[in-house]
C-alpha cells in the first residue's frame, strides 16, 4: 500500500515562495529535513506510517512529491503540507487590514503575499521552539540535529538526507537530554514541555490557542515569546505577536515604528485580525534578519 505520488498544491496569489522555503531551509534540521536549490524536503509522521515529502515551484502551483509508507495517508500527508506553507491564506483580505498602517504600506508592496511559516507536527515545532530560546539559528539547528541522532526514530530506508522521524514527546519526557549539551534548566523545560505534548497538548495543532498558551505558560522555563512563537506556527494563530523579538524590533525601527514592546504591541492593535502576518512584514523590514528571542525573556527554571 505503499508509493508515490505528485500532486499539485494550489494557493491564491501572491505567494513569495522562495522566501517561505527560504525560511524552512535556514531552519532545517540534519536528518529530518533538507534544503537545496529552491526544493525543500522533509520526513512527516503520519496516523499509519510516514511520507517524505518534496516541495518546490512549480510555475502556475506548488509541486508536492511524496514517498508514502501507506497510501492511505495520502489526505493527511497534502493537509499537513498545506498547513506548513499556509496555502488557505486570502493575501488580499490581510492586506485589506494591514495597507491602512502607512508603515507597512511599502513592505506590503515590496513583498506582496508573505505566509505564515507553519508546521507539519505541532508537537515538533514547539520542543523546537524551547530549543531554540536565546540562542542563535545555527545553534538551534545543532542542538536539534543532536536530539534527533540520539532520540529519533530511525526510517526503515534512508532517503538520502532524510533518516529519522522527529523523536515522540512521550520519548523525550523521560529522556535525558544529557546529549544536547544544554543547561539543566533548558533540559527539565524541554521534558516538562514533552510530558504536556504527550498528553495531547496541541492535538496536531488542533488546540483552542488561549488554552494551549496558558498551560505553556505555567510551565518553568517557557515565556511569552516562546508561547507566542508556538501560537503563530504550530496553531496558526493569525493574531499571535511577539513584540520582543529582536527581529521584530529591527524591522519597526526600520519602518519607524515603535521600538519599545508595549508601545509596539499598542500600535499593532490596528493590525488585528492579522498581528502574525504583520510580523512577517516586520522580519521581512529587517532585511533578512531572523526572528530570535530578546535576550532574559525567556523564564529557564524558577530560580533564574
Amino acid at each position: 500500500m505503499s508509493g508515490e505520488v505528485s500532486i499539485p498544491l494550489a494557493y491564491r496569489r501572491p505567494l513569495p515562495l522562495a522566501d517561505l522555503l527560504g525560511f524552512l531551509g535556514r531552519r532545517a534540521v540534519a536528518g529530518v529535513e533538507h534544503y537545496s536549490a529552491g526544493r525543500y524536503r522533509r520526513t512527516v509522521p503520519l496516523p499509519h506510517g510516514y511520507a517524505i515529502v518534496e516541495l518546490f515551484d512549480a510555475s502556475d502551483h506548488i509541486g508536492c512529491r511524496l514517498e508514502l509508507n501507506d497510501r492511505r495517508d495520502l489526505s493527511a500527508a497534502e493537509h499537513r503540507c498545506r498547513r506548513l506553507l499556509d496555502l488557505d491564506a486570502n493575501p488580499q483580505a490581510i492586506e485589506a487590514v494591514l495597507a491602512t498602517d502607512p508603515a507597512l504600506r511599502a513592505v506590503l508592496k515590496a513583498k506582496p503575499g508573505l505566509r505564515l511559516p507553519g508546521t507539519t507536527d505541532a508537537d515538533e515545532l514547539a520542543i523546537r521552539a524551547v530549543l531554540g530560546q536565546q540562542v542563535s539559528v545555527a545553534a538551534a539547528r545543532t542542538i536539534a540535529g543532536r536530539l534527533v541522532a540520539a532520540y529519533g526514530e530511525p526510517l526503515r530506508q534512508s532517503a538520502g538526507a532524510l533518516t529519522h522521524l522527529w523523536p515522540r514527546a512521550s520519548v523525550l519526557a523521560n529522556a535525558d537530554l544529557a546529549v544536547l549539551g544544554m543547561p539543566n534548566a533548558r533540559r527539565q523545560a524541554v521534558r516538562g514541555l514533552a510530558r504536556v505534548l504527550a498528553d495531547g497538548l496541541l492535538q496536531d495543532g488542533g488546540a483552542e490557542s488561549s488554552e494551549v498558551r496558558r498551560h505553556l505558560l505555567a510551565l518553568p522555563g517557557i515565556g511569552p515569546w516562546t508561547a507566542s512563537y508556538v501560537e503563530m506556527r504550530a496553531l496558526a494563530n493569525s493574531d499571535a505577536f511577539l513584540p520582543s523579538d529582536l527581529g521584530v524590533r529591527k524591522g519597526a525601527e526600520t519602518l519607524g515604528l515603535p521600538v519599545a514592546p508595549l508601545e509596539l504591541e499598542r500600535h499593532a492593535e490596528r493590525w488585528r485580525p492579522w498581528r502574525a502576518y504583520a510580523l512577517q512584514y516586520l522580519w521581512a523590514a529587517a532585511a533578512g534578519e531572523p526572528p530570535q528571542q530578546a535576550r532574559g525573556t525567556a523564564r529557564l527554571g524558577r530560580s533564574t
